[in-house]
C-alpha cells in the first residue's frame, strides 16, 4: 500500500497592474462629500486604512478637487466624475475630477492675504500632490488631476 500524499499548491493571484474606480456624482456639496467618502472606502479596500497618510492625502485631494468642480465647474444639469487609479508598480495614486466647464481652469492665486476667505485649496493640492495639472475633457469640460505616492 502506497502512503504517498499529494500536496497541491496554488500561487497567489498576481496584484493587478492598475486598480481603478470611476463614478459620477451630482454637482452639489452632497455629491462632493459622497465622492470623498467613496474614495476613503476604496482606499481601504486597496489596503490603505482610513487613518493612513495615503488615505488621508487622497481624501483631502478628492475633497478639494470635488468641491472646486461643484463651486467653479458646475454646469446646471451636469454631474462631475471622480476617477481614482492606483498603480502598485509605480507606487502612484492618481485622483481625477472632471467637470463640464472648460473655461475656468484652476490656478493658484499669485498673492493671498490673511483676510482672504478663499483661494487656499489649490495651495493644499500643490503641497500634498507630487504633481498636479489639468487636461481637456472630450467632448466638453476639463479634468483636474493630482498624483500622490503610495508606499
Amino acid at each position: 500500500m502506497d502512503n504517498t500524499v499529494l500536496k497541491t499548491t496554488t500561487a497567489p493571484d498576481p496584484e493587478p497592474e492598475l486598480r481603478e474606480l470611476t463614478q459620477q456624482f451630482p454637482a452639489t456639496p452632497r455629491g462632493a462629500r459622497l465622492a470623498r467618502r467613496l474614495a476613503v472606502r476604496r482606499m481601504e479596500e486597496w489596503g490603505y486604512p482610513p487613518a493612513s497618510d495615503v488615505s488621508c492625502t487622497v481624501a483631502l485631494l478628492v475633497a478639494e478637487l470635488a468641491s472646486n468642480a461643484v463651486r467653479h465647474g458646475r454646469v446646471p444639469g451636469r454631474d462631475f466624475r471622480l476617477r481614482l487609479a492606483c498603480t502598485p508598480s509605480s507606487r502612484t495614486i492618481r485622483v481625477e475630477v472632471s467637470d463640464a466647464r472648460e473655461d475656468r481652469l484652476p490656478a493658484i492665486p499669485p498673492t493671498l492675504t490673511a483676510d482672504d476667505e478663499s483661494g487656499r485649496g489649490l495651495l493644499l493640492v500643490d503641497l500634498l500632490a507630487t504633481r498636479w495639472g489639468t487636461t481637456p475633457r472630450i467632448p466638453v469640460g476639463k479634468t483636474v488631476w493630482a498624483e500622490c505616492g503610495a508606499p
